[in-house]
């Protein structure tokens, strides 16, 4: 509880036991007047204030007004207890959606813990703290065990394990080490590292971060924007209305039915009438399910900038995504190795394979290479490489290598480097990019290097089909076989291959021409070359983790984590908390429109007006908490 919940809480307990109190004493007259004043004041002093400043400014119809003319009504008319009674369940209805919309920031709040308070630099040998600002790109930091990563940059000395539970919502430790990229934001836990840095401060991973959740409020939802032009014409509505009550009635018996104006029952009936009209249920609960969803996500390691955004991704029909980084890691690796067993066998080690062979002669051959495909082949090694073996290296560009190793002749590179070379070889039909090796001019077998899929791709797409989702299309750069086995694969719809960026968003707006009207579509990428994509989509999702700034910059959805299977979690959660505002908007206006009915005949006493506006607010706001949790939807 923050201080002012708690100076809120005491007021509340004395005004309570004054009126309990007061309840037992046998006053009247102006010493009753006096003594259910103090306990009136001590616990609406703030709401009355509120009231006058909002006459004041010109903001006249709101709850603080409204409960400021019933109360002050109910005292004129001689009912000291129900308006002291009525301001004091108002306070506890107020105090109890202040500590839920706490609550409800703790997910948001946890993911500002994740803004560096500082830097260490080196000077003169001594650690020193700096304002994260400060620091240029290029410089060197230090960061230690157990605090943050401040800036985004390349690891230049040391290893460590990163906690990236805040940027991520994933428990699994990340280890890194030299030449490894880090972003700000994450934990070091173990190791000293020195990281250089990459970016500004401003323009690091966990700025932008802050920046998303900051702003997020600031895009409102249909819903928010109907139930705050609602509130616009409602209030106002009802103050007349209650007004008509007060002085329509009387005055038609009195003049046209020859009774008694009953004033003072009509009155009593026109602030029973304002009590319950009061649209805090509506204006707190709803614009709070939609901060709850989004916190709900962010503790999930999904960023939704706007609860527009969140509402629109309930209505998501059409899924596009990209397909290197997005659906695959985009990291070139070697998936098969075939090798000529019997004529490799002439050659190799006894303890050796005849895969293992073949990856080391191709691995040496490349090993002076910077290319993809030679940090492929030394990775799928898995052994240290004895380069002191290798000689006479000729690089025959758009072919491949030739070179000695141990002084025998070995060639390594694609099928125009075989025929150049007239060796017969046998050709592989796989997807991907093929090396083909020869020993003494002799075909020694072949390897299968391709981009692989990520682990949780097909289930995401199977998730997406299960969650609703009519249509996944996969739109990719890469040329046709490649795109049609990725696709075959995970089980996509429709596949697009071998697209410029321009066609990419061709292709979506065909895409949102053909689809109906209420259906949303979304596309998921992480490239610089996605961003136009991502903006044109109704709804842009990008890769955070190793996504480019220009994706995530132009999306309005963010998964931390590059997993692809968050995409249908995104889509639960958005469903579940427009569950809870159309729940919440259907039992408010239910409720109160019976209870303002019931008090306009006089049915309904200030009781069940306070049932009415506070209970109703509560009710809702509980209700609302529900958007937090997503234990149920992982």
């Amino acid at each position: 509880m923050t201080k002012k919940q708690k100076k809120v809480l005491i007021r509340i307990i004395v005004a309570f036991v004054l009126l309990i109190v007061l309840a037992f004493l046998p006053i009247e007259g102006w010493l009753s007047f006096v003594l259910y004043m103090i306990p009136y004041f001590i616990i609406g002093y703030d709401i009355l204030r509120k009231a006058v400043l909002g006459i004041v400014h010109g903001e006249v119809f709101d709850e603080n007004f409204l409960m400021a003319v019933a109360t002050v009504g109910a005292i004129c008319l001689g009912d000291y207890s129900e308006g002291v009674a009525v301001m004091l369940f108002y306070q506890i209805g107020e105090l109890f959606q202040s500590y839920a919309v706490g609550k409800s920031r703790k997910n948001i709040s946890a993911l500002m813990d994740i803004r560096p308070d500082y830097a260490n630099i080196e000077v003169d040998g001594k650690l020193e703290q700096v304002d994260p600002d400060e620091v240029e790109v290029g410089s060197i930091i230090i960061v230690q065990p157990g605090e943050k990563v401040p800036i985004d940059g390349k690891v230049i000395e040391g290893n460590s394990t990163l906690n990236t539970s805040a940027l991520t919502g994933e428990s699994v430790p990340r280890d890194v080490g030299v030449g490894d990229e880090i972003i700000s934001g994450c934990v070091n836990m173990s190791g000293l590292l020195k990281i250089q840095t990459s970016k500004a401060f401003g323009e690091s991973t966990v700025s932008k971060i802050l920046d998303l959740v900051e702003n997020s409020s600031m895009k409102k939802s249909r819903s928010e924007n109907f139930i705050s032009k609602f509130a616009k014409i409602y209030t106002p509505a009802v103050c007349y209305g209650a007004v008509a009550l007060a002085v329509l009635p009387p005055l038609v018996r009195m003049l046209f039915l020859n009774m008694e104006p009953a004033w003072s029952d009509w009155v009593f009936r026109a602030l029973t009438f304002l009590v319950i009209s009061c649209p805090c249920a509506l204006v707190i609960s709803i614009p709070m399910s939609f901060f709850g969803g989004i916190g709900g996500a962010s503790k999930c390691g999904i960023l939704v900038k706007g609860s527009n955004y969140l509402e629109a991704l309930s209505e998501t029909s059409y899924v596009v995504f990209d397909k290197t980084g997005t659906l695959t890691e985009g990291v070139f690796k070697v998936n098969k190795v075939f090798p000529e067993t019997e004529k490799i066998a002439v050659w190799k080690k006894q303890e050796e394979t005849a895969e293992e062979y073949l990856l080391t002669m191709a691995a040496l051959a490349e090993s002076y290479s910077s290319h993809p495909i030679s940090k492929s082949l030394k990775e799928a090694c898995q052994k240290e490489l004895d380069t002191t073996l290798v000689s006479d290296i000729e690089e025959i560009a758009g072919h491949g290598v030739t070179a000695k190793i141990d002084g025998r002749e070995v060639a390594v590179g694609n099928a125009k480097l075989m025929q150049k070379l007239r060796i017969p070889f046998v050709e592989c039909k796989e997807p991907g990019t093929i090396v083909y090796a020869a020993l003494e001019n002799e075909f020694i077998g072949s390897i299968l290097i391709a981009d692989v899929t990520k682990k949780n791709a097909k289930n995401a797409i199977a998730s997406l089909k299960q969650n609703g989702v009519k249509k996944t299309i996969m739109l990719t750069g890469d040329n046709k076989n490649v795109a049609e086995a990725v696709g075959k694969e995970l089980g996509l719809d429709e596949i697009h291959s071998e697209l410029l960026p321009a066609d990419k968003v061709s292709l979506v707006e065909k895409f949102l021409e053909e689809k109906d009207a209420k259906s949303k579509l979304a596309f998921v990428g992480d490239g610089i070359n996605d961003a136009p994509v991502l903006t044109r989509a109704d709804i842009g999702i990008a890769m955070g983790a190793m996504g480019s700034d220009a994706a995530i910059e132009a999306a309005d959805v963010v998964l931390m984590d590059d997993d692809p299977a968050k995409l249908a979690l995104a889509i639960r959660i958005s469903r579940k908390c427009l569950r809870i505002v159309y729940q919440n908007i259907v039992f408010a206006l239910v409720v109160k429109g019976l209870c303002l009915v019931l008090g306009a005949l006089g049915i309904a006493n200030m009781w069940a007006a306070i049932f009415a506006d506070v209970g109703v607010m509560v009710i809702a706001v509980l209700n609302a908490m529900r958007a937090l949790n997503t234990k149920k939807l992982v």
